[in-house]
C-alpha cells in the first residue's frame, strides 16, 4: 500500500472542491438550499449533498471504502472488516451554514486500524486549510481554494502549532451545542485558571483552534459522531495535541459498532 502521506493531495483537493460547491450554494438565496430534516432532526441542505458527491467521486479511485455522514448507512458487520477507510463529514456545522456565520468546514480523514492517521479540514468562507499526517506534522495555509497549485499549498503552509502559548488560559466550546455538563466543567477549570477566557466556535474549528495553539482545551460533553471529530483528531495528534475520552483519558477510537463518540477533551498535553 502507498504511504499514508501519498493520499494527502487527493484528500486536500477533495476538500477544496467540496468547499467550492458549498460556496456556490451558500451564495445563492436561502430558498434554494432545499433544507430538510434527517431522522435525528438535524438539518440537511443541498450543500451537504453536493459536497458529499464531490468527495465520494474523488475518493472512489482509491482502494479504501468511504464512511460519510451523508452516504449510505453501512452495517458494522461490513465495516468491521475495514482495516483502512475514509471518514468524511462533507459539511460539518450545517447549523452554522444556516446561520450564515461562516463557521462550517469540510472534514476528510483516513483511518487505519481504528485510529485517524491523516486529516484535512477546509473552512470555505475563510479559505483556510488545515491538514496533517500523524508522525509527519500538521499545517495551516491561508487564502486557498481548489485553483491553488499543490506546490503553493505546501510552501505557504505554516506548521502547527502557530503559537507557543496564550496570555490567558483559553477554553473553546461549541457555539450551538454547549451542554450544562460542559459549562460545569469549564467553571471547574476557573479554580486553577482565574484568567480563563471562553471562546465559542462552530464545527471542527474548535479542534483546529487547539491544534494551532489559539486555545488550550476543548471539552465536549454533548453528543457527537465519529465523522465530526475524525479529521480534526488526526490534525490535533499530528500537531502534538491529545484527543481523549473524557472519563478514561484514553485516545478516541473510530469505526465502533456505535458511531457516536464518547464525551471527550482536546488539549495540549500541559492542559491536562
Amino acid at each position: 500500500m502507498k504511504a499514508v502521506s501519498n493520499y494527502l493531495p487527493l484528500a486536500i483537493y477533495s476538500a477544496l472542491d467540496a468547499g467550492r460547491e458549498i460556496m456556490r450554494i451558500y451564495n445563492q438565496p436561502m430558498e434554494t438550499w432545499n433544507v430538510t430534516a434527517k431522522s435525528d432532526s438535524s438539518p440537511l441542505t443541498a450543500a451537504d449533498r453536493a459536497a458529499h458527491q464531490v468527495i465520494a467521486n474523488a475518493l472512489n479511485d482509491t482502494p479504501f471504502p468511504l464512511l460519510s455522514e451523508e452516504g449510505r448507512s453501512i452495517d458494522y458487520e461490513e465495516r468491521s472488516t475495514w482495516e483502512t477507510f475514509w471518514m468524511v463529514d462533507p459539511l460539518d456545522g450545517t447549523k452554522e451554514f444556516l446561520k450564515r456565520n461562516g463557521e462550517f468546514t469540510v472534514n476528510i480523514a483516513l483511518v487505519e486500524n481504528c485510529m485517524p492517521v491523516l486529516g484535512v479540514i477546509y473552512v470555505p468562507v475563510q479559505r483556510r486549510l488545515y491538514y496533517g499526517v500523524v508522525g509527519e506534522g500538521a499545517f495551516c495555509v491561508e487564502d486557498v481554494d481548489s485553483d491553488t497549485p499543490m506546490q503553493l499549498l505546501y510552501t505557504a503552509a505554516q506548521p502547527l502549532p502557530l503559537c507557543a502559548g496564550n496570555d490567558h488560559f483559553v477554553v473553546v466550546a461549541s457555539r450551538s451545542h454547549l451542554s450544562a455538563e460542559t459549562e460545569a466543567f469549564i467553571n471547574s477549570l476557573r479554580a486553577d485558571h482565574p484568567d480563563l477566557q471562553l471562546r465559542n466556535a462552530g464545527s471542527s474549528l474548535k479542534i483546529c483552534l487547539v491544534a494551532e495553539g489559539t486555545a488550550n482545551i476543548y471539552p465536549r460533553q454533548a453528543p457527537t459522531m465519529e465523522w465530526d471529530t475524525c479529521a480534526g483528531d488526526a490534525i490535533a495528534r499530528a500537531a502534538g495535541c491529545k484527543v481523549l475520552h473524557f472519563e478514561t483519558r484514553e485516545p478516541l477510537i473510530y469505526n465502533k459498532p456505535d458511531l457516536h463518540n464518547p464525551h471527550f477533551i482536546v488539549c495540549k498535553s500541559e492542559a491536562l
